[in-house]
């Protein structure tokens, strides 16, 4: 079993433990996260839905986000994760969510947010959190670790290390 995989596995049984449902919001990963999350067995009892919101108009479309608060922020930002991540719950049936928002590269850069530049929302009733990171590689490697990264963040808020 891949690092991603036994992460995804990881996840589904604290979720499944708790009697939670988990949500995705993603842009620069591109539904990756909902995809392994989906190789699991039996994840439909704790998986409820998969966001890919890639372009800003679905972000604003299908999870509430404020143009106003793309064009302050910009899409990779830790405003437009949190707001991702909060959508994402509103817009489903589920108790916790994650958004994935960034830059995979090649290109994509700007001033202070270089490629693998990724932000994460992480949210679940009145806690949640955000984070940012800068990974290093080509776009497949980026996004890689962005999946592997969103796994960990959500097993750390369900008490999980």
């Amino acid at each position: 079993m891949d690092k991603i995989t036994d992460l995804a596995a990881q996840a589904g049984q604290a979720l499944q433990q708790r009697g939670l449902l988990l949500t995705t919001a993603e842009s620069c990963t591109g539904g990756g996260v909902a995809h392994a999350i989906t190789e699991i067995a039996g994840c439909s009892d704790w998986f409820d839905c998969g966001f890919v919101t890639y372009s800003n108009a679905s972000k604003t479309a299908l999870l509430d986000i404020p143009d106003a608060l793309i064009a302050r922020h910009g899409a990779v930002s830790e405003e437009v994760a949190a707001a991702m991540a909060a959508g994402a719950l509103a817009n489903s049936n589920a108790h916790i969510a994650l958004s994935t928002t960034g830059i995979a590269g090649p290109g994509g850069a700007v001033p202070g947010k270089p490629v693998g530049t990724v932000c994460f929302g992480w949210s679940m009733h009145s806690a949640s959190r955000t984070e940012r990171k800068v990974f290093d590689g080509d776009r497949h490697s980026v996004r890689e670790q962005t999946v592997a990264h969103a796994l960990q963040g959500l097993l750390r808020l369900l008490g999980h290390s």
